[in-house]
């Protein structure tokens, strides 16, 4: 048997089995510029979940402007005030989280709505390096490509907001029977209190937590844009 040929056959494969991936990933990135993802892995691990409980999976898109501006703004104010003019990293956040991870317990992230949508939509949950950094190629491939505002409807869209709830306007009409272009700025800052945890930090009856998120929120909201029309924000970016 010949093995002199097996290694360079082998590697050839190899390299044209990552080309055609890395050019279907690229195709892929581009195509959800206008077209919305269907399903994602974090929302197939909440649907697993829920089997056997009494709890549903919810689900609904809406196009970002059937989306309140309030919403818009409490999830800015909530997760990533720097969202319009950063390129998709905040890096002083992201020294002082490694400052303060190395002195606690407890973690604290520094991710951008930018480096949360490229982990939501492309990847899974965990804390590898290899997520890490695949997310950060993700998050820079978005921001060029997809521009602030898809990155925001995105976001809003496929952001966990309670268990088995994925996107605003499931949350809308789960917590208040209403669309997402419906809420009021009290309801959507209350949605944006529960992202961190959005299992834990229920909204509906709300947790301590997640009431006095929704008051630091508020505050927060008031300072960014007293007017909650923030489309001069993202809208040219």
């Amino acid at each position: 048997m010949n093995t002199k040929g097996i290694v360079p056959r082998t590697w050839r494969r190899v390299k044209k089995i990552a080309l055609i991936l890395f050019i279907a990933q690229f195709v892929y990135i581009i195509i959800l510029k206008w077209i919305n993802p269907p399903i994602t892995l974090t929302m197939i691990s909440s649907w697993f979940s829920l089997i056997g409980t009494d709890k549903h999976f919810h689900k609904t898109w809406v196009n970002y402007g059937e989306i309140s501006q309030h919403a818009k703004l409490a999830v800015l104010a909530s997760e990533d005030q720097l969202f319009p003019d950063h390129n998709g990293f905040d890096f002083k956040s992201i020294e002082k989280a490694m400052k303060h991870n190395q002195k606690s317990k407890k973690i604290r992230g520094a991710s951008t709505i930018s480096q949360q949508v490229a982990k939501n939509v492309f990847l899974w949950q965990g804390r590898s390096w290899i997520r890490k950094g695949l997310e950060v190629y993700f998050t820079f491939m978005i921001e060029k490509i997809w521009g602030k505002e898809r990155i925001l409807e995105m976001y809003l869209n496929v952001a966990q907001m309670g268990d088995g709830i994925f996107g605003v306007e499931a949350a809308a009409q789960q917590y208040y029977h209403k669309g997402a272009a419906s809420l009021n700025r009290e309801q959507a800052a209350m949605i944006a209190a529960c992202l961190p945890n959005p299992v834990k930090y229920t909204v509906i009856p709300p947790a301590r937590i997640t009431s006095f998120r929704q008051r630091k929120i508020l505050q927060q909201m008031r300072f960014i844009a007293p007017d909650p029309d923030i489309s001069e924000l993202v809208s040219s970016k």
